[in-house]
């Protein structure tokens, strides 16, 4: 489990992951090996996943936000294999959750239009058979972070 200094290090990763790790090490107060273990540990540990850049979407023709809300009445393992296999292959599709309640799998998309979306929705439904198929479009962006909000990290400490 990562303690507070470890926290303090992931927070400054979360805002730039491109900041040496000299100054990482510098604001909470280790020197740079240190620092770098402990950066080393946290992604062996996998509290790390991966070290990335967040693209504008809207500045590379992607602009459209479209929420799939899915139910359906096939819960085979078969099927959810071959519903994994299809989304995996839509990179358009860059979240997916099976859900709990009505709704039994949510997907965002990105995608440039209308129409790209169209095309999707009928390459994800050429590949899997789906009960019930509702899309919602964005109208605005009004949050959107990926920064994890890490004072629970230590709250079972």
């Amino acid at each position: 489990m990562p303690d507070a200094v470890d926290i303090k290090i992931l927070d400054l990763l979360q805002e730039d992951c491109t900041i040496p790790v000299a100054e990482i090490g510098r604001q909470v107060g280790l020197s740079t090996t240190p620092c770098w273990r402990r950066i080393q540990n946290l992604e062996e540990s996998g509290v790390i996943e991966a070290r990335v850049a967040l693209l504008n979407a809207r500045k590379l023709n992607l602009g459209v936000t479209v929420f799939v809300f899915i139910s359906t009445s096939e819960h085979s393992s078969e099927w959810l294999e071959k519903f994994h296999s299809a989304v995996e292959d839509l990179p358009e599709i860059v979240e997916f959750y099976r859900m709990s309640g009505q709704v039994d799998y949510l997907l965002r998309l990105v995608v440039s239009d209308i129409d790209h979306y169209d095309a999707v929705y009928k390459k994800l439904i050429s590949r899997v058979e789906l009960s019930d198929v509702s899309s919602s479009f964005a109208m605005e962006q009004i949050k959107y972070t990926t920064r994890l909000p890490l004072e629970f990290a230590l709250a079972g400490k």
